[in-house]
């Protein structure tokens, strides 16, 4: 195939990719929306409520690294078609027993346990996939559609859901889900995962690795990449330590600062806002020259921002400033953490080859799955004994000091050795100047 007729094809790559991440990230959100409200009016216990939460998180935990290998061992795209087939089936099966028997809750929980499954393999190999998808310099743009759509979905999907549900039937609901997933297998299935992948071929009577073997060299080509390392540690205390702001943002604005539900709804909605325009930007923008450079300071924003969700509890506010503050202050998270996000994982999938990518983005997404519940636990507890504030403010200061330390100048200069070049001409012009 001519450069041109590749490039092409990985325009629409691009394109074919966005839309179908949308439709699963909006069909998965608005399904999950109307399933927590059923349950809640079926129910009215937040035991089940939360064991539906469970049936979300634990498959993911436990399943990552077996998708990771199965992502780099496999063919990607049929990886991605089944597990987009298994997801319409999964909606069917549900829509069948709602039809028949009436919906249950171990009927919901099932579901809930197949969608998280299917989710984590699609996940992991849609990531493995971008450089074989599109050219390495639009890497970016591929990176920044997928969190456009996913903002987008966040944004839309509490409206369209509310909507649905005080509309439509559960029934008619999940006929529109498995729709928007079967046009969802369709557009994947006209994808070329091959295009630019630069994956080994497997040599006839080569001895295949074990699924543990092939786990074993994920870990052992992580250590002999540094900077990568860098990158994960970094993640995996940030997945940690904002558990003091995923926990404490809801506790202090609608427990110490007795924000209106609409209110606090719309902060959340600024979130959200923040990434989808910043993804927007990043999509048409050039690629970012320094992203360890540009992530580091991402994070150190991020650090401010967890200690400035507790500033209004040592100064008292009026409730209009007080509304403004914090929605400012998630608009800016939400442009922050697109900032870090999008161009940390274009710098990944340039420098992981195609072959151990699977494992590498799946030890990540289980570290960080793992950590996060463990974070929201302690810091629960944390919020009911100590001041909210003070909570904020010594992880904002442990995780400033997480980033000083993992991105220090010797990490930098590794990843970015031009940035030192730059400075010695600067330093060159002053002299001669």
């Amino acid at each position: 195939m001519s450069e041109v007729l590749k490039l092409k094809r990985a325009t629409y790559h691009l394109w074919t990719f966005t839309i179908s991440k949308l439709i699963s990230s909006f069909g998965a959100q608005v399904y999950a929306f109307a399933v927590s409200f059923y349950i809640l009016q079926l129910t009215g216990s937040a035991t089940s409520f939360a064991t539906n939460l469970i049936c979300s998180i634990l498959p993911r935990t436990l399943m990552a690294p077996f998708a990771g290998y199965v992502a780099d061992r496999y063919s990607r795209k049929t990886i991605v078609i089944t597990a987009q087939i298994a997801t319409t089936l999964a909606i069917g099966g549900l829509l069948a027993v709602s039809l028949t028997s009436g919906i249950s809750l171990l009927a919901i929980y099932t579901t809930t346990v197949i969608l998280s499954l299917t989710s984590t393999f699609s996940g992991v190999t849609f990531s493995s996939s971008i450089t074989g998808l599109v050219d390495e310099a639009r890497i970016q743009r591929a990176m920044s559609l997928n969190q456009m759509s996913i903002s987008f979905a966040a944004i839309a999907s509490p409206a369209v859901g509310g909507l649905l549900y005080g509309y439509v039937t559960l029934p008619v609901f999940l006929i529109m889900y498995m729709t928007a997933s079967a046009i969802a297998v369709i557009l994947e299935s006209t994808m070329n995962f091959k295009l630019f992948a630069k994956r080994k071929k497997v040599v006839e009577g080569e001895k295949k690795e074990s699924m543990l073997q092939s786990m074993k060299a994920g870990l052992s080509y992580l250590k002999l990449q540094p900077i990568v390392m860098a990158i994960i540690w970094v993640s995996l205390v940030i997945n940690f330590l904002f558990g003091a702001f995923l926990v404490g943002y809801s506790f202090i604005l609608i427990e110490k600062m007795k924000m209106a539900p609409q209110h606090f709804g719309f902060t959340e909605g600024a979130f959200a806002v923040g990434m989808l325009l910043m993804s927007i930007y990043l999509s048409v923008k050039k690629e970012v020259k320094y992203p360890m450079l540009v992530a580091k300071r991402g994070v150190l924003v991020m650090g401010l921002i967890m200690a400035g969700i507790g500033l209004p509890l040592f100064f008292e506010l009026p409730y209009t400033v007080m509304f403004a503050y914090y929605a400012t202050l998630m608009f800016t998270f939400g442009v922050t953490q697109i900032i870090v996000n999008t161009p940390m994982m274009v710098m990944m999938q340039k420098m992981i080859d195609d072959d151990f990518k699977g494992r590498v983005f799946s030890i990540l997404e289980t570290m960080a799955m793992a950590l996060m519940p463990l974070g929201m636990v302690i810091y629960g507890f944390l919020y009911d004994i100590l001041p909210a504030q003070w909570i904020l403010l010594v992880s904002s200061l442990l995780l400033i000091g997480t980033v000083f330390i993992m991105i220090r100048p010797s990490a930098m200069r590794m990843a970015h050795p031009e940035l030192d070049k730059t400075k010695n001409v600067k330093s060159e012009i002053v002299q001669e100047q």
